[in-house]
């Protein structure tokens, strides 16, 4: 890929309408001033204060901030939420930039599903404490898969491009569901000539007519069930590059599209009858991993309703990644201008 033709693919997304539907989570930060820390006269224990807070949408909305920030048009969200104040903070935010949010459905019986990490300031630097996580723990209502199921039929004859963002371990408790995700793969063979991508926690290897985009452990469990629910805290080595491309192999060949298999500083590895290696941008300096894969998903839908070929899809995946994990503490997005200013430095390096 050279500028001119990353330039011809940034200029289109202004112009396309991608669909976004899976769990919407709250991120929410609170920022923690050790020097202010008080003792509880009720209970004797620290009274943490708190000096700011930072609110951004997460999981399938860390997505719809990264597509927004590269210029896609429209980006309508579909995904069910609690009638709370959760919900309150994370429909406005995805309203304030500029997201499609009239197909959310709002429960009373529902939680909005929210990490709280509460960050101590240390210097000039922010770390991270124990999370409080709130999320769902029932199945999702047989009413209200039907609704997200009669929402996705409105929506995706108008849309470019589609992202399933199924990050809930719990089967069924979710917006993905077995039923959601039958109906999504239905739709992806009746509409096959849309990107469908998807993004699984848990159950990357039960889409069908879908592209795919796990990280190695994510091909390994699908495939071989060997990696663990918990990934993060895999171990690497664990796995060996080999069989995880054999395992992207499978995956492809299981659900008729190509696969995206990232594999951290590896880059990305492409299968789609072979294996093409699209190595990672590599970047100095402290790092933030968190939303790096939602980044790279968002710019690989973007890219491909732009009509970039599989290979530069990726690229941009790429690119957008190293950008998105410099931005420390914080929901990181790349902004049209940056994607092009890293791609001269991408290119500079070879």
């Amino acid at each position: 890929m050279n500028r001119e033709k990353l330039e011809q693919i940034l200029e289109r997304l202004p112009k396309l309408t991608i669909c976004v539907v899976g769990d919407f989570f709250l991120d929410r930060y609170f920022i923690i001033e050790p020097s202010l820390a008080e003792k509880s006269v009720e209970t004797g224990l620290t009274a943490h204060q708190v000096v700011d807070r930072r609110l951004a949408p997460g999981a399938a909305g860390t997505v719809v901030s990264n597509l927004r920030a590269l210029g896609v048009g429209r980006v309508v969200c579909i995904s069910v939420i609690g009638d709370d104040g959760e919900g309150f903070e994370l429909e406005r935010a995805l309203y304030r930039m500029g997201a499609d949010v009239g197909s959310l459905i709002k429960r009373e019986d529902r939680f909005t599903p929210c990490y709280t990490k509460p960050m101590m300031r240390e210097m000039d630097e922010e770390r991270e404490l124990e999370r409080i996580d709130i999320k769902n723990r029932k199945p999702m209502e047989s009413e209200v898969e039907k609704e997200i199921i009669n929402r996705l039929r409105l929506v995706i004859p108008e849309a470019n491009g589609i992202v399933i963002a199924d990050q809930v371990q719990e089967r069924n408790v979710g917006v993905i569901t077995d039923r959601v995700r039958a109906e999504i793969s239905a739709l992806a063979e009746e509409y096959y000539e849309r990107p469908f991508i998807a993004d699984s926690r848990a159950r990357i290897g039960e889409y069908r007519n879908i592209i795919l985009k796990p990280n190695k452990f994510e091909a390994v469990d699908a495939v071989k069930g060997r990696a663990r629910l918990d990934l993060g805290l895999l171990d690497p080595s664990a796995i060996e590059l080999s069989e995880a491309k054999a395992c992207a192999a499978e995956l492809s060949k299981r659900t008729g599209r190509p696969v995206f298999m990232t594999a951290q500083e590896e880059g990305i590895f492409v299968v789609d009858g072979g294996i093409t290696h699209i190595p990672a941008v590599s970047v100095s300096g402290p790092i933030d991993p968190v939303g790096a894969g939602d980044s790279c998903t968002a710019a690989i839908v973007s890219a491909l309703c732009a009509g970039a070929t599989l290979e530069e899809a990726a690229l941009l995946g790429n690119i957008v990644a190293s950008i998105t994990i410099q931005k420390l503490g914080q929901t990181g997005t790349a902004t049209p201008q940056e994607v092009l200013n890293r791609f001269e430095e991408y290119i500079s390096a070879q």
